[in-house]
């Protein structure tokens, strides 16, 4: 049995949600203002349609500089045979915009237009005003006339309700006559962060300390979707504290956010906080990140007033906001809830999903040669960067259990499809300098999205054409050279450009001071030295599996020698907080979670590209980072590297 009240699939709590709100009076637009016709109406709903009082132009106006007369008066004329015209009562002279005589059906360009004073020599003096005018071409009835109502005719409909005002729209509204817009009130949100371990940003947290920007981010996406948000102080996990704050909200909001303690844990009480104050509609809901939502409605002083229970870890709290919140403001709004653009693209690998969730899963997008594609981001309802880096959503229905490397799949996008025509795609090895890259790139209309699965996982992705570069590291244990043995064996045929990044040092990350006097690979296989390791197919793992045959040590004499993440910063981060006591890895990420380091190799890391992508458009950004002395210099900065090798063509291949 579930330990929520009912995890129900998606479609029926919404279902549940909309009854609730329907019955309650609040299944529409909640209110509207008359704002005066300026820039602050721009991003506002309009809660009425506006009708045109005048007409626009109101009045038979000239397009040009020149004269009004009667096109008829014109006909037959030709360069050989002009036509002269007496100025006077049928030709008259008029600017852009001047109101048309009555009598007159054409306007001629002064450009296109001979004045002439009385002697029939052309007016220089007054040609504005000449005795007579010369044409040698014929006028059109209502040329360069624009007649009344041309733009807009009196009593039309202009904008219909519920558009979304941009600048141009309000010049419209202002030509047909109006002077003041009503736009639909902006719903009122209270955002209230619960937990006794949450700290205000800023804060320096301590272990057990959690930093509270969920009320941030909710707050930014409420404004963003055109509310106006409030944020409350920090709850402590307290069932009365958070029953009279929320009650406190409700009277002054039209729609609250409970975040976190929507769990079943001793101390989530904002189920029971809903029950209290009003009627809890739906208590967990079948989609990943997110299990926990609670939907409710609090009754508060005689209104009803839509409760939302946001789960705590931040990507579940995001997509709540996308699933829950947004549609609801778009109804009150009165506007068109958001349709995100969709593409369709490749999976770069093979995504599992629990067959009972409609499971959200985020995706980088780029793409490599004339193929989209959609790399998964790390899943975890916590990880706040797969947040950042996402291009878009892969929803993955209730009833499949996911889908295969390769597979078809429709990708609702957060970016505009050309910003990530921009995109360039690494799959490969990890190191810190990728993230310099990406920052110098960015300079050169370029995004690098990048993916840690390792060296030999990244010469797989550009075997499959998934990526435009791959990082690599790879040892040769047989020639002692770096990656081109692997190339060949992993890419046959494919022609590529090995291009040389940086030397840098591989050691062991240790705690400060080395409390454990860890000097060498030999001291892994200490009883009392814990290691962490890097996922197979890492070149690091690689480089440690040499050095540990040449040692004649066996992997199952390292402790930890299992216990694998993704990246160098991955391995720091797990030494300093003592889940091991050393890994190997760059002395730049030891630095950066500030460890000591004892270094032991020396290695070359590469950039194995595709020659087509080499000598693409795209790509050519990339050699001119390279070549740049502020980002050598920014890499210099760094422990641990030289430079020998950067931008250098280490070998073509085939």
């Amino acid at each position: 049995m579930s330990i929520y009240l009912h995890d129900i699939p998606l479609d029926e709590a919404r279902r549940r949600f909309d009854e609730a709100l329907g019955e309650a009076g609040l299944g529409g637009v909640l209110g509207a203002e008359t704002l005066p016709l300026d820039d602050r109406a721009v991003g506002r709903v309009l809660a009425e349609p506006v009708w045109a009082r005048i007409s626009s132009p109101h009045y038979h106006a000239a397009a040009m500089d020149g004269f009004a007369l009667q096109a008829e008066a014109t006909f037959g004329a030709q360069p050989a045979s002009p036509v002269t015209l007496l100025y006077g009562d049928r030709v008259q002279y008029v600017d852009t915009g001047d109101p048309v005589p009555g009598w007159a059906n054409a306007v001629v360009p002064i450009e296109q237009v001979e004045p002439l004073d009385a002697a029939g020599k052309v007016e220089t003096e007054h040609p504005r005003q000449p005795h007579a005018i010369r044409l040698r071409q014929a006028a059109r009835p209502w040329q360069h006339i624009r007649p009344l109502g041309e733009d807009i005719v009196a009593t039309s409909l202009v904008l219909p309700a519920g558009h979304v005002l941009r600048p141009v729209d309000l010049g419209a509204i202002a030509a047909c006559g109006h002077t003041e817009v009503t736009v639909a009130r902006r719903p009122k949100v209270a955002i209230l962060p619960t937990g006794t371990e949450l700290v205000p940003i800023g804060t320096d947290p301590q272990p057990g300390d959690i930093l509270e920007f969920n009320s941030v981010v909710l707050a930014a996406q409420v404004r963003q979707w055109g509310g106006e948000p409030t944020r409350f102080p920090i709850s402590v996990d307290d069932f009365d504290l958070i029953r009279s704050r929320v009650a406190e909200a409700a009277r002054a909001h039209d729609l609250v956010l409970l975040n976190a303690g929507s769990s079943a844990g001793s101390e989530d009480f904002s189920a029971r906080v809903v029950e209290s104050l009003g009627t809890l509609l739906v208590h967990g809901i079948a989609v990943r990140p997110g299990h926990p939502v609670i939907l409710g409605l609090l009754q508060v002083e005689g209104r009803a007033v839509p409760v939302i229970g946001v789960p705590g870890y931040p990507a579940s709290a995001a997509l709540t906001g996308e699933i829950f919140v947004e549609p609801l403001l778009a109804r009150w709004l009165g506007r068109a809830p958001h349709r995100p653009p969709v593409l369709k693209a490749h999976l770069t690998r093979k995504l599992a999903s629990p067959a009972g969730d409609d499971d959200y899963v985020r995706v980088a997008v780029g793409k490599v040669g004339e193929r989209w594609l959609a790399a998964p981001l790390a899943r975890g309802a916590g990880v706040l960067t797969s947040l950042v880096r996402a291009d878009g959503i892969v929803v993955v229905p209730r009833g499949l259990q996911g889908y295969d490397a390769g597979a078809a799949v429709d990708v609702r996008l957060y970016r505009q499809p050309h910003e990530l025509e921009s995109t360039i795609f690494a799959i490969g090895s990890h190191d810190v300098i990728l993230d310099l890259l990406a920052q110098f790139l960015s300079a050169h209309d370029r995004r690098l999205a990048s993916a840690h699965v390792g060296s030999l996982g990244g010469l797989v992705a550009l075997r499959r054409g998934e990526a435009h570069f791959a990082g690599s590291h790879l040892l040769d244990p047989d020639s002692g050279e770096y990656n081109l043995a692997y190339i060949r064996r992993y890419l046959p045929g494919v022609p590529v450009v090995v291009l040389g990044l940086v030397e840098r040092e591989q050691g062991l990350m240790v705690l400060p001071g080395n409390p454990k006097s860890i000097r060498s690979l030999e001291d892994l296989a200490r009883e009392d030295v814990t290691f962490v390791n890097r996922q197979r197919g890492a070149g690091t793992r690689v480089l440690l599996d040499y050095h540990l045959q040449r040692l004649g040590l066996a992997p199952e004499q390292v402790s930890g020698y299992a216990q694998e993440e993704f990246t160098h910063l991955s391995v720091a981060a797990a030494v300093a907080t003592g889940r091991a006591d050393c890994g190997l890895g760059i002395p730049a990420a030891a630095q950066a979670l500030g460890l000591d380091f004892v270094p032991l190799f020396r290695e070359r890391y590469d950039l194995v590209i595709p020659r087509e992508h080499a000598e693409s458009p795209l790509l050519a950004p990339l050699f001119a980072v390279l070549a740049d002395e502020a980002f050598r210099a920014a890499v210099m900065r760094l422990p641990g590297y030289d430079l020998g090798p950067m931008g250098k063509v280490i070998a073509t291949l085939p």
